[in-house]
């Protein structure tokens, strides 16, 4: 790349650019060309990588390049971020394809606890259990309403309890959001192989394998970006809210016409007169696994920048539509199964919505596309976390109670170190716990509960300080919210307890400390580091302490020691043997080739050691000179071929390992490649 110029002018040439001249078209004429290397473009006080800059010169490189492309795709600028925001119904399909999907089995999980008291209690309870939950959920859709108007710059639970109700309240909010993303993964990706092998049965005990499988798809596809994410998992979302409607529609007009239909039964049945008696808390047990319908709320209000302009209000839109969709889908489906006299499968083989649609349509295609759209609804529920999850890190990353990488972009504008880490940690949950819902269940909404509560205490302190126009409404609708999810959170707690819900208890307050840990950490290296910018800095020089550990005299070690005396200071060879005769004949070599340029120190090491001898000398002489640095120069040399590193010991590499993090201590590396063999001259240092 170059351009041309006055060369009277001032051309402000840095080191990246050269200058070509030459002959005008004219006697006499002349013409300076600046010329600069193509992975970089010239700009307003510097220059701006190119994406050429980043490709890899080895072969390896290019070729894992070349993969990552076919992968993920090109990557993407930082200016094009307004690209990846998404619309209102890319957004529905992102955001909120968790709580949609739990109609698929929230109904299930409120029967398999009531089944316990009998086949009466599923019948009398399971709907009215259903409108329970569904009133919770309009209450926290409309408290979130109001945190998305707030804070529209996202950030959900955590912001809005860290901001008004203290630091440690918005960690455990933001903890007890971490562990229900990991679980959100785990349980969707679950349950939508439930539902594909209640199609296929024989594919039951490969679930764990397959699960595994489909978080990885999910992980390559959300690595893409949240645009291009959004258009590949958007027409399964809506074809499933489509296949169960049309399903629901035709079992309320077999209700309507009197034509019900006999329940297929399932492969495993509870007994009839129940194995538990019908208590306050077993209702209240049904009460919180069907709650699982209420995760996903959440997300939308962590995501509210992912949506074009304007943001908050889309993101409200899509918060009420996904809301009334899940809530017409959920109570109608609980009708049908209790009037149809559905019972839930006691061995998991086939779901409720699957006996429902086998009841009403048979076998028949419409059956397996029904199956087919739930399986995929339900898989790519965990959508909605690998959305969520990776803001909400990158959040607090800014804030410094995350590890940094986790606000970093990716390739594609995706928060990739949040990616990855949520498929690591759902992937082990899911192989721990066998892929199974029922199982992962009882972990689920404990922590979602704890930080809808949080954040809507928040918002009423919130609206107590504001006292804006209208705060009262305002101040009363989250308050109505704080009760009723603080209450269904108790609930969830004390109902799932011994189920295993008091690992979420027990783990929230560990990683509060390792949220607040990480935060201490970065606040004292920041202080550390800190310099004080009212007055300027005077750069004092410093002549350092070259040591150059030397194995042999060839090509390689005097190139290095030729940069090392270039450094300044005191510059001292190192040579260790293993006996004085190999000393002497080194010391002679030395002598013929490079005299006196460079003083030799030479060790004798008796037991045959390189590297403990050579570090215990760097130790003597740091105490001979505290404070002053030390530069270790390593010639290395470096194959043709991968493999031919096999050949070589890898002492300049283990020394390296063993140097970083050195007090007072700078390793220089000095390459030496097979192709600059003829590059060199055999001039002394």
């Amino acid at each position: 790349m170059s351009d041309d110029r006055d060369p009277t002018s001032d051309s402000g040439q840095t080191s990246l650019e050269r200058r070509e001249e030459r002959r005008g078209q004219r006697p006499g004429d002349r013409v300076v060309r600046i010329v600069r290397p193509r992975e970089f473009k010239r700009t307003t006080g510097g220059f701006v990588a190119t994406d050429a800059a980043l490709e890899p010169q080895a072969g390896l490189g290019r070729a894992w390049t070349s993969v990552r492309r076919v992968l993920i795709g090109r990557r993407l600028a930082t200016a094009e971020e307004h690209s990846e925001h998404v619309s209102k119904k890319i957004g529905l399909a992102i955001f909120a394809s968790d709580n949609i999907s739990s109609s698929a089995y929230a109904t299930e999980e409120a029967m398999r606890i009531l089944a316990l008291a009998g086949i009466g209690a599923v019948a009398a309870l399971t709907l009215p259990l259903t409108v329970a939950i569904v009133v919770v959920l309009a209450i926290v859709v409309l408290s979130y309403v109001q945190v998305i108007k707030a804070y529209p710059s996202g950030g959900g639970s955590y912001v809005v309890a860290k901001e008004n109700l203290g630091v440690i309240a918005g960690l455990i909010a933001a903890s007890a959001l971490l562990v229900d993303y990991f679980l959100t993964v785990a349980v969707s990706v679950a349950a939508g192989v439930a539902a594909i092998t209640s199609a296929v049965p024989g594919l039951h005990d490969t679930r764990v394998l397959i699960s595994i499988a489909l978080v990885a798809f999910l992980t390559v596809g959300n690595l893409r970006g949240i645009r291009e994410a959004g258009l590949i998992f958007a027409a399964p979302t809506y074809l499933y809210v489509l296949s169960v409607l049309g399903l629901l529609a035709v079992g309320l007009w077999r209700v309507a016409s009197g034509s019900i239909p006999e329940p297929v039964q399932p492969l495993q049945a509870f007994a009839p007169e129940g194995l538990q008696p019908l208590t306050l808390l077993l209702v209240l047990r049904a009460f919180a696994s069907g709650s699982v319908a209420l995760t996903g709320t959440e997300a939308v209000s962590n995501g509210v920048q992912a949506f074009k302009e304007p943001p908050e209000r889309n993101a409200s839109i899509v918060l009420v539509t996904m809301g009334s969709l899940f809530a017409t889908l959920f109570i109608v489906i609980s009708y049908l199964a209790t009037t149809i006299g559905i019972t839930p499968d006691a061995s998991e083989t086939e779901t409720v919505l699957s006996l429902l649609a086998r009841s009403l349509v048979g076998t028949s295609w419409y059956f397996y596309l029904v199956q087919a759209t739930t399986a995929v609804i339900l898989i790519l529920a965990a959508n909605t976390a690998f959305n969520g999850f990776p803001r909400l890190a990158s959040i607090m990353a800014t804030d410094r109670f995350m590890p940094r990488q986790f606000a970093q972009r990716g390739d594609r504008l995706a928060f990739s170190t949040g990616i990855v880490a949520l498929a690591i940690v759902s992937s082990l949950l899911i192989l721990v716990y066998d892929a199974s819902v029922t199982n992962l269940i009882p972990l689920y909404t404990v922590g979602v509960f704890i930080a809808f509560t949080l954040s809507q205490a928040g918002m009423v302190r919130r609206w107590f300080g504001l006292r804006s126009r209208g705060w009262v409404v305002s101040a009363a609708i989250n308050a109505l919210g704080a009760v009723a999810t603080g209450v269904v959170a108790i609930v969830v707690g004390i109902s799932k307890f011994e189920l295993g819900a008091w690992m979420v208890v027990a783990i929230i307050p560990v990683l509060v400390a390792m949220l607040y840990g990480i935060n201490r950490h970065y606040r004292v290296v920041g202080d550390r580091l800190l310099i004080s910018a009212t007055a300027p800095i005077t750069l004092q020089p410093s002549l350092p302490r070259v040591i150059v550990p030397i194995s042999r005299i060839d090509r390689a070690s005097l190139r290095a020691l030729s940069i090392a005396k270039g450094l300044g200071g005191d510059t001292y060879a190192v040579h260790i043997s293993f006996d004085a005769e190999g000393a002497r004949a080194f010391k002679k070599r030395w002598a013929q080739v490079v005299g006196d340029a460079i003083p030799l120190e030479s060790i004798i090491s008796p037991y045959r050691a390189l590297l403990p001898p050579l570090l215990r000398y760097l130790d003597a002489i740091d105490h001979s000179e505290p404070g002053r640095p030390i530069i270790v120069v390593l010639a290395e040399f470096v194959p043709r071929h991968w493999w031919e590193t096999l050949l070589h010991n890898q002492t300049a590499l283990l020394l390296k390992l063993r140097l970083f993090g050195r007090r007072n201590t700078s390793v220089l590396d000095v390459p030496y490649h097979l192709d600059d063999a003829g590059d060199d001259d055999d001039r002394r240092p």
